[in-house]
């Protein structure tokens, strides 16, 4: 069985850790909140293995290494984008899972002219945009995280992820709409996501496709059958 090799690139202040596959056209893979790169192995040894594959693990997430007091959706996007500058990527596609298609969203905002296709798994531009179970559950999470840092936890970096999820992207209506990215955005029946907030989302992109998926909800959408195959027609 294959394994992949973690590897790191040092930036201006952050070291990312990064694992790659395969010698065809370049994806560019992006995790959820508290996850990693290693989400994506069967993405990239399996589903995606004639792209060039190539999972980050977001600042605050994983093996990247950087010194923060808190997180921001757009310097995640602006981390991916700085990787792709020193790795000399100026054609790429984008899949990104949950906060990851946060970040996709923000790289078809900022960098058209690089990333051609993005894929949005369960996005949210707002925080409000979670269903409100979603959120009580996050607050009382970071009460609990909280006194427990008290005591001498170390749980800084599992707070900063919390407290982001609590925080708007920073993407405003007029950057959807004048998003020139080929977009697909992709939900669950039961989601964590409003969907009253998926549609608005797909209602202002510009050309924007949308794809609900039956029987399945926010953290296993990414391995559904119906979801692998949509990803891969839009990317072909």
């Amino acid at each position: 069985m294959i394994k992949l090799k973690t590897e790191y690139l040092k930036l201006d202040d952050i070291q990312i850790a990064f694992t790659q596959h395969g010698d065809g056209s370049n994806l560019l893979l992006l995790h959820g909140n508290s996850g990693s790169k290693d989400f994506f192995c069967n993405y990239q040894l399996d589903y995606f293995s004639q792209f060039h594959t190539m999972a980050l693990d977001s600042r605050g997430h994983g093996q990247s290494r950087s010194k923060d007091y808190s997180l921001s959706y757009e310097q995640q996007s602006v981390d991916v984008m700085n990787f792709c500058r020193v790795k000399g990527i100026t054609q790429a596609k984008v899949i990104g899972y949950s906060d990851g298609g946060n970040l996709a969203l923000w790289l078809a905002v900022k960098t058209p002219e690089i990333f051609s296709k993005v894929i949005a798994i369960s996005p949210n531009t707002l925080a409000s945009g979670n269903k409100g179970g979603v959120i009580a559950a996050i607050n009382r999470r970071l009460v609990t995280m909280k006194r427990l840092r008290k005591f001498g936890f170390p749980n800084k970096k599992q707070i900063m992820r919390y407290e982001l999820m609590l925080t708007d992207t920073g993407i405003n209506e007029g950057d959807l709409q004048n998003i020139k990215t080929r977009v697909k955005i992709l939900y669950a029946e039961r989601d964590m996501i409003k969907e009253e907030h998926i549609l608005y989302l797909a209602d202002i992109i510009p050309g924007c496709d949308l794809q609900k998926v039956m029987n399945c909800h926010h953290l296993n959408i990414p391995f559904q059958e119906e979801t692998i195959k949509v990803m891969q027609d839009f990317l072909e």
